[in-house]
């Protein structure tokens, strides 16, 4: 079923300032699970994305979360059936045996979605504090412009799970092939500061003062051309493009998904589940 912009449960959205230079707000709203992304909240954000881009009354869209964190990444516990939502894509056989079924679900819920995201209309700003794991950078780096708090703190720890990285696979272009590797190999902690001198994120700001400095950012840009913001976000995404971005993502999630097959092989399930004992 469609989801109801006034009904929403895992985020909240709402338009600052609507008119020639609005503002949207997109929360993440599930602190008690720090964030964790579900099914319900992946086609809440679909939504609320959607919403704002088709939206005469927005230029910028602000992305954010509540809580101590911005995200835990993928939420494992999730129950919801997929029949609960309208698919955005082309693609299904959710049920089928192998790795058949799991890919083409992770294809329409993290793999097409971020790339929707990465390529809306407009410029999308994103807020990180706290921790940031796993599937919780996905959501972050669809972002145009990233502002961290200084507690902020990322990383992505799968390889220890036996898969090769999140499914949407930007290491490298966001922190460049050897802290991507850093990352990958040790599972450690990249602190704000650390983010920041790779790229990943453009400014690092108080905790105390993060929204602000995220709603300043959202003004400054919001006085900009709204056709001239769009032109400047698609040169630049389509730089990346012709460097082989579109190609290197999609290799990179058929390789997890290479990773998963193996490791049901292995153990039966999808991921490595004594890998936490060896690390």
């Amino acid at each position: 079923m469609p989801v109801d912009l006034n009904n929403l449960q895992a985020t909240r959205y709402e338009v600052v300032n609507p008119g020639e230079n609005g503002i949207a707000v997109v929360t993440l709203n599930r602190p008690d699970s720090r964030n964790a992304q579900n099914k319900r909240m992946t086609y809440e954000l679909e939504a609320c994305f959607s919403a704002a881009s088709r939206s005469s009354q927005v230029k910028v869209i602000v992305l954010q979360a509540d809580g101590p964190h911005f995200s835990s990444g993928h939420d494992m516990r999730d129950d919801e059936s997929h029949r609960e939502f309208d698919l955005v894509f082309p693609v299904g056989g959710f049920g089928r045996e192998g790795q058949e079924g799991q890919m083409a679900w992770e294809e329409e819920v993290y793999f097409n979605m971020c790339w929707r995201w990465r390529n809306l209309p407009k410029p999308v700003i994103a807020a990180a504090q706290g921790k940031t794991i796993a599937g919780g950078l996905m959501l972050l780096w669809v972002a145009d412009i990233i502002i961290a708090a200084d507690d902020a703190m990322f990383t992505d720890p799968v390889v220890g799970m036996g898969v090769n990285g999140v499914e949407y696979f930007a290491h490298p272009w966001e922190l460049g092939p050897r802290k991507a590797k850093e990352m990958l190999f040790t599972g450690g902690w990249f602190t704000a500061q650390e983010a920041a001198v790779t790229g990943m994120v453009n400014r690092v700001v108080p905790a105390a003062s993060l929204r602000d400095e995220t709603m300043k950012m959202a003004a400054i840009v919001a006085q900009r051309p709204s056709f001239a913001l769009k032109l400047a976000k698609e040169s630049v995404n389509q730089t990346l493009e012709a460097q082989g971005q579109w190609n290197s993502l999609r290799t990179a999630f058929v390789h997890q998904h290479l990773a998963h097959a193996n490791n049901r092989i292995k153990f039966g399930i999808p991921v490595d589940p004594g890998s936490s004992r060896k690390s």
